[in-house]
């Protein structure tokens, strides 16, 4: 009887799995079974550090608004900024915030100011 040799399907599977862990070390690159586990754990722990990504981000705006608004007024706060263009209806979101905030402190307490004059002076006049 003549020999068969195997398809090439389940090796070129086992292929691309190396080429994805081909970074990993030690056994993790060179043995399948644990290639394919140390696989799946690479995707869960990406696909979960992608929204921890998005949460240390907004904390990183919100933290660096909250130290250039402390600095300008001593009682004016991240949340006051934050409640006061909310009632003004300004759709300036963290990031752009934290951007300004960075490069241009004054435009930073520029806004903030005109925001709370307005809002003071609605809330003063009973218009709201």
């Amino acid at each position: 009887m003549t020999r068969i040799k195997r398809g090439y399907i389940a090796r070129r599977r086992r292929t691309r799995i190396r080429l994805f862990a081909s970074s990993f070390r030690g056994s993790h690159s060179r043995l399948t079974r644990a290639i394919t586990q140390q696989k799946i754990r690479a995707l869960v722990s990406a696909h979960r550090d992608r929204d921890k990504q998005k949460s240390n981000f907004r904390r990183l705006w919100i933290t660096r608004i909250n130290a250039v608004i402390r600095e300008g007024g001593v009682s004016y706060s991240y949340s006051k900024l934050i409640n006061d263009l909310y009632k003004r209806q300004l759709l300036l979101n963290r990031k752009i915030l934290a951007q300004i905030a960075i490069s241009n402190r004054d435009c930073l307490y520029m806004i903030s100011n005109e925001i709370r004059k307005e809002v003071d002076w609605k809330e003063y006049t009973g218009i709201i």
